[in-house]
């Protein structure tokens, strides 16, 4: 927990002094003092560090609770069945293996072939597995997922994701609101306060570098998909962890996740051309080839 604080602390610095050299080679400084009204930077910035990293944060800190709700999920306090004290024996016995925590351990009711981990901390995580992931898949499929989720959490994804969507939520903010009021100052010629420009403007700039900025985040989840399948595949056998994977290409079912947690599933969507860039998963042809390549 002690080196994610550094991480964030750090990310917060980092992304105020990009932030800092980034408008000064670009001489926005100048050009709004040379319009008579300039814009704040520096408290821009903090505004844009704490909005942008504070809804990435609540996110992270409310995730368990946000995905019990969304799902349906139920905790396993106590095994009814021999599967669900099977799946609270392995996942336990790879936490051991990973080295985190014993993550809390649930069920919830979906026809697809799905899992998924969050929580905010490494030892206090969260891992659920869907009812039509029990029907399908065997044990040793079963045991390669439940590796792959347990690596996203000894590899704390689920906190660099959300440290990561503030740092280009923080870029939007200051970006969108640095366009808008240069629009409004030098095209319009707002001299006092702001016009209806500034506030036109920033909207769309926001929306267009939030797109544009979301390629980056999608970019990072497909990356810690194949860490987390190599993850997988050392906890429980790089051969049951490929059959898992091929397992899920050939299920009919589409995964059912809720949009906020679909990220955080194993079982991702497909897409083609441009759609690509917006997918939080790579295609499971993909990620079959690099578990088949030792990668």
């Amino acid at each position: 927990m002690f080196k994610r604080v550094i991480l964030f602390i750090i990310t917060n610095l980092a992304i105020v002094f990009v932030l800092g050299i980034v408008l000064n080679l670009l001489r926005v400084g100048r050009i709004l003092d040379e319009q008579g009204l300039g814009l704040d930077l520096a408290n821009l910035i903090v505004f844009a560090a704490v909005f942008g990293f504070g809804g990435s944060l609540i996110s992270l800190a409310i995730s368990k609770w946000t995905a019990k709700r969304l799902t349906g999920a139920r905790a396993i306090t106590e095994p009814s069945s021999e599967v669900e004290a099977w799946l609270v024996q392995t996942v336990s016995r790879q936490a051991t293996a990973a080295g985190i925590g014993m993550p809390e351990v649930a069920v919830y009711d979906a026809p697809d072939v799905n899992a998924f981990a969050t929580g905010m901390r490494r030892n206090n995580a969260l891992v659920a597995v869907s009812t039509g992931l029990l029907r399908s898949l065997n044990r040793d499929e079963a045991e390669a997922v439940l590796g792959h989720e347990v690596s996203h959490i000894a590899n704390g994804d689920m906190v660099t994701l959300a440290l990561i969507q503030g740092v280009v939520n923080t870029f939007v903010i200051v970006a969108s609101r640095v366009v808008g009021h240069l629009v409004d100052r030098v095209v319009f010629r707002t001299e006092r306060g702001h016009g209806p420009a500034f506030y036109i403007t920033s909207i769309a700039a926001q929306l267009v570098f939030g797109i544009l900025a979301s390629i980056i985040v999608f970019w990072f989840s497909r990356q810690r998909e194949f860490r987390a399948d190599a993850g997988g595949a050392s906890l429980a056998g790089r051969e049951k962890m490929v059959s898992a994977l091929e397992k899920l290409r050939s299920s009919v079912a589409q995964p059912h996740l809720p949009d906020q947690l679909a990220a955080f599933g194993i079982s991702g969507g497909t897409g083609r051309g441009v759609k690509r860039f917006f997918m939080t998963h790579p295609s499971l042809e993909e990620r079959i080839a690099a578990l088949k390549r030792g990668v």
